[in-house]
């Protein structure tokens, strides 16, 4: 590794070239700067991703001119270039990104990543964002680290040699961080009902919001919970304080939190730092079907942004405009579907902050199905928990019914008879 500055280190990048960007929290903010700034010496380098922190400075005039994103998940920060000429999206499972790279279907040329100061071994960890980045530093050409001392060093699969770093830039910079925000009324009954289904040994997939918080405050009464997830933040913090979860129940990487990358506080970065408690590990493996249902119990919670009648999800556009990704969804759900005693549930309010329903008869015109009726078994909304596996479409369309917000059950019904002819409306 040779130690260089922010600004001689992207010389090496070239036009036409396709850039990978380490993401989440582990976003390499001086590198992409940097980059950015050489916007008037490049011509077309697509940036490839997934969720990444920041301002992304390559999307906004007049930097984009050089670039273009290229995205397997979508976060708010590029949402508006991957919706225009200048961006894309590939939709494609966690578990399968590093497929794209390693086969060379996705081609990269140069990877950015955010690292710790070499051990005396001379081996840094990647920190909290393993997810994909392993693959695309196998897989990259030329791999360009900032070298940054409050990385914090995880433990796992996340251990990278200085021999495996082209060239390195040192910086002392804090990682992205995200503060806990409390769940309101609505998501704390989410929560409440969720909470009632989770079985004492369970083993939790959970992600950051406020939802999964809810949920996790109510699990302090709750004994050996085991923790698979392709991420978590600061809401398993208490529960693993106060001796809830162990993981000792657990098939895969017993007694240990697997996971591939994790946002949070200060707090979640200072409890991560040197502990063996928690093992990050790729999305290959994290969100591996094979591997997640071979847990007991397995109780996976996802989001959507609307449910239509007949169960399916869709969970990463609204109508035509892309604002994230399929991500880890599917891999999860069907996952806990096949695990004994497992529970796939899609969570989400009743309603949007506009008040429209999220359970409607069609999904909007142009929206992806994230999630297929077939794969979906538990829906939970504020009002209730209906379990859609083995139920026909008239049987789903009463379910879900049910569950929605009382201001639109009626519409729904009155839609419910129009596309299926049911007259029956007792649910």
């Amino acid at each position: 590794m040779k130690i260089v500055s922010a600004q001689e280190a992207v010389q090496h990048v070239s036009s036409h070239q396709k850039v990978f960007f380490q993401g989440a929290a582990m976003t390499p903010l001086a590198l992409i700067e940097a980059l950015s700034n050489r916007y008037e010496s490049l011509e077309k380098v697509s940036i490839v991703q997934l969720h990444t922190e920041g301002e992304a400075m390559y999307t906004q005039a007049p930097y984009n001119k050089a670039f273009e994103v290229i995205s397997c998940f979508v976060g708010g920060n590029v949402r508006g270039s991957i919706n225009s000429e200048k961006g894309s999206y590939i939709p494609v499972f966690l578990s399968e990104v590093g497929n794209l790279f390693e086969q060379n279907i996705v081609d990269l040329n140069v990877a950015f990543i955010n690292v710790s100061p070499p051990d005396k071994h001379g081996y840094c960890s990647l920190g909290v964002s393993v997810d994909v980045t392993m693959a695309a530093l196998r897989s990259a050409d030329l791999v360009i680290a900032q070298v940054n001392d409050q990385v914090p060093r995880s433990h796992g699969d996340g251990i990278i040699h200085t021999d495996q770093i082209d060239y390195g830039v040192e910086i002392s910079q804090p990682i992205f961080g995200h503060e806990p925000k409390e769940p309101n009324d609505i998501e704390t009954q989410i929560g409440k009902n969720i909470a009632e289904m989770v079985d004492d040994g369970a083993t939790l997939q959970l992600g950051i919001g406020a939802i999964p918080n809810a949920v996790l405050a109510q699990l302090g009464d709750h004994k050996n919970l085991g923790v698979h997830t392709e991420m978590f933040s600061d809401g398993v913090l208490p529960l693993v304080e106060k001796g809830v979860i162990t993981g000792e129940n657990k098939k895969v990487k017993p007694g240990k939190i697997a996971t591939c990358f994790a946002v949070g506080s200060q707090k979640l970065y200072d409890f991560i730092d040197e502990n063996p408690f928690v093992h990050f590990k790729e999305a290959a493996y994290t969100n591996d079907t094979a591997l997640i249902r071979k847990n007991p119990k397995v109780t996976a919670i996802n989001s959507a942004v609307e449910i239509d009648l007949t169960g399916q999800v869709c969970a990463d556009t609204i109508g035509g405009y892309q604002i994230s990704g399929v991500g880890g969804q599917m891999d999860f759900i069907r996952g806990a579907s096949l695990s004994p005693g497992g529970k796939a549930i899609i969570a989400m309010p009743s309603v949007t902050r506009k008040g429209d329903s999220k359970i409607t008869a069609f999904l909007k015109e142009g929206a992806g199905v994230t999630t297929t009726r077939a794969h979906v078994h538990y829906v939970v909304t504020e009002h209730g928990v209906v379990n859609l596996y083995g139920k026909d479409l008239h049987e789903r369309a009463r379910a879900l019914i049910s569950i929605a917000h009382p201001d639109h059950r009626e519409s729904l019904q009155k839609q419910a008879f129009d596309r299926f002819k049911m007259s029956d409306f007792k649910y």
